[in-house]
């Protein structure tokens, strides 16, 4: 309440060059008594019709209606998992290019790497093997049915020929399929490495491989594409303020790299389980980032509004210092004023909330309490 205090005291000078002037009109030729700027009887304050005070006092009723008020956590930019992917080889083997690093930009189905890999080359053969043998059973098949249409062949003889085609059949689909699961191309003649293209758009944000390394785990990542034409800002809010903020409400971030802008959003998703080692919970706002601005890891403040019930609101400049409380002068009649203590809430940008000591009907001076202050 400093910025009260000092309020306070320019007001009191006011007072006192308003009662030196009081002073200088009583020494008049005349020498007659001026009557006081004000009274006080218990505590009601009366300012009569010659006061000067009726200058500068300025009176008006107290406001009622619903603010939010915004509060303050630490947040984090990170990428949004659902335009996250981990670029996994289909086989082992070894790199033999790396086309992109790290941090650059790629495209779907942009070319990342080549690996040459022996279970690839093993996968091209199978193929090779069963489109071969399903050649020779078709050939046996067709054969078959000659004989049978000629008369010259039993019936079990065709019902073989024809299980041995649809077995042949099965492998050579089952082989193509697993050449096209691992990379490879159904036309292709000979040997071919192995290309890992890339399966989204995005920024290459974690690399763990470089050329003439091998990868000997199909199921560790090779590096991270992220899309981060959208992002995250997610902010860590205490188990005591989580219950007041849900789905919907207002966000706004301030980022150290951008400190006089304001990102603003709404609150997209509440987890629904608190961090065990923090007590915290993760409240998280989506944001468009079109500029690539918004980087993750970057650390913002987060300022969410949790809505209020409506309450008193009243100006700054109607509160007034007496001892150890804040009081307002309440108007009891015509320029007749009570002091009544306060108990106040959050300052807000269009007042201060009021918790107790003042109702709707009520009016107060906003102006010039100071100079009743005593």
């Amino acid at each position: 309440m400093f910025h009260h205090l000092i309020r306070s005291a320019s007001r009191l000078t006011l007072a006192v060059t308003v009662a030196l002037s009081m002073a200088a009109c009583s020494h008049g030729s005349d020498d007659a008594e001026q009557p006081p700027a004000f009274t006080v009887d218990h505590g009601v304050y009366k300012v009569p019709d010659s006061s000067p005070l009726r200058k500068e006092l300025q009176v008006q009723p107290v406001q009622m209606h619903q603010a939010p008020h915004a509060r303050i956590f630490p947040g984090i930019v990170e990428a949004d998992p659902t335009h996250t992917a981990n670029v996994l080889p289909p086989l082992t083997g070894k790199v033999l290019e790396l086309k992109v690093g790290l941090g650059d930009h790629v495209t779907r189905g942009q070319l990342l790497a080549v690996i040459d890999s022996g279970d690839l080359a093993q996968a091209y053969a199978d193929n090779d093997k069963a489109k071969d043998a399903l050649d020779l059973a078709k050939k046996t098949l067709d054969r078959a049915r000659a004989v049978k249409a000629a008369g010259g062949n039993a019936t079990k003889d065709l019902e073989a020929a024809q299980s041995g085609y649809n077995q042949a059949l099965a492998e050579f689909n089952r082989a193509q399929t697993r050449l096209g699961a691992v990379g490879g191309e159904q036309a292709a003649q000979g040997k071919r490495p192995m290309q890992i293209t890339a399966p989204a758009s995005g920024y290459v944000t974690t690399l763990t491989v470089s050329p003439g390394t091998y990868v000997n785990d199909a199921t560790a990542s090779m590096m991270t594409i992220s899309n981060l034409d959208s992002v995250w800002i997610t902010a860590n809010v205490p188990e005591s303020d989580v219950g007041q903020i849900a789905k919907g409400e207002n966000i706004h971030a301030v980022l150290a790299a951008y400190p006089d802008q304001v990102f603003n959003g709404t609150v997209s998703f509440v987890n629904p389980v608190l961090q065990p080692d923090t007590r915290r919970d993760l409240v998280r706002a989506v944001f468009a980032n079109p500029d690539a601005k918004l980087k993750p890891n970057m650390f913002a403040n987060v300022s969410i509004d949790i809505p209020q019930p409506e309450q008193v609101f009243v100006p700054e400049s109607a509160l007034l210092m007496n001892n150890d409380n804040i009081s307002v002068f309440v108007e009891t009649a015509p320029w007749t004023f009570e002091r009544r203590t306060v108990d106040l809430s959050y300052d807000e940008g269009d007042g201060t909330r009021v918790l107790k000591g003042l109702k709707a009907s009520d009016r107060v001076i906003v102006k010039g309490g100071v100079l009743l202050n005593d």
